[in-house]
């Protein structure tokens, strides 16, 4: 460890935590994070399934670079509070534009870090996905850096499965990341809204079908499903005639 750098300390001290609690109460099924760029600045965008998915997804690439949004009802409460600080979370106030919250994420990613967002803004109580709220667009225009989508799965279960003395799996993919144009003078609104259903539609496109919610029928989600379901098709065993 560095000595010196009392961020980075804490930093690998959670990894280590959130990385053994996974590894000895789930089983998590992972891939695509060769897919991570090897720095920032870029905004990582995930669904919200549970109050677990924070310490998922740091365990697997926090370190003192991160940072991220979370509820302002958390920042006083004596256990997730007090993670949250020394994940070095960004506490924002949810149903109005928090411009403090915004700013602070737009000079984090101007610092060269890395930013994760929920963009639905909530954790979705039925485990699909919730419409995105435009935030993350607005991000990565503001700082003009790329979103790279993170899908995961399994997370709203894993106390309940716990308790039945089973290990939830858990699912996590890593799509490519994804860079969004500037919007054209007087089309501001219209591509905050186009460039987070991209988001997330890919997202979507890496759940499974139960998991999408409105995006179930997206004409985007459509055509990023198509490829794939070719190949499935092609691949797929030849029914057993003997």
């Amino acid at each position: 460890m560095q000595a010196g750098n009392p961020h980075g300390v804490t930093a690998r001290f959670l990894r280590w935590l959130f990385n053994a609690l996974f590894a000895l109460l789930t089983v998590r099924d992972v891939k695509g994070l060769e897919r991570l760029p090897a720095d920032g600045p870029y905004i990582l965008a995930t669904n919200h399934l549970s109050l677990y998915d924070p310490a998922l997804i740091y365990g697997l690439i926090g370190d003192e670079r991160f940072s991220g949004w979370a509820a302002e009802k958390w920042e006083r409460h004596i256990v997730f509070g007090t993670i949250l600080k020394l994940g070095r979370a960004i506490f924002i106030q949810r149903g109005v534009v928090d411009r403090r919250a915004l700013d602070a994420a737009i000079c984090w990613l101007g610092q060269g870090k890395i930013f994760g967002i929920a963009p639905e803004g909530t954790r979705s109580r039925t485990g699909a996905l919730i419409r995105g709220k435009t935030g993350v667009a607005y991000l990565a225009h503001e700082a003009g850096v790329p979103v790279l989508p993170l899908a995961h799965s399994g997370t709203e279960d894993a106390i309940r499965t716990l308790f039945r003395l089973r290990r939830q799996v858990i699912r996590v993919r890593v799509g490519e990341p994804i860079h969004l144009s500037p919007p054209p003078p007087g089309e501001r609104t219209t591509a905050l809204r186009r460039d987070t259903d991209e988001v997330m539609c890919r997202i979507a496109a890496m759940l499974p079908s139960e998991y999408r919610g409105v995006y179930r029928d997206h004409p985007r989600l459509a055509e990023l499903l198509e490829p794939s379901a070719s190949v499935q098709v092609a691949l797929s065993p030849r029914p057993d005639t003997h």
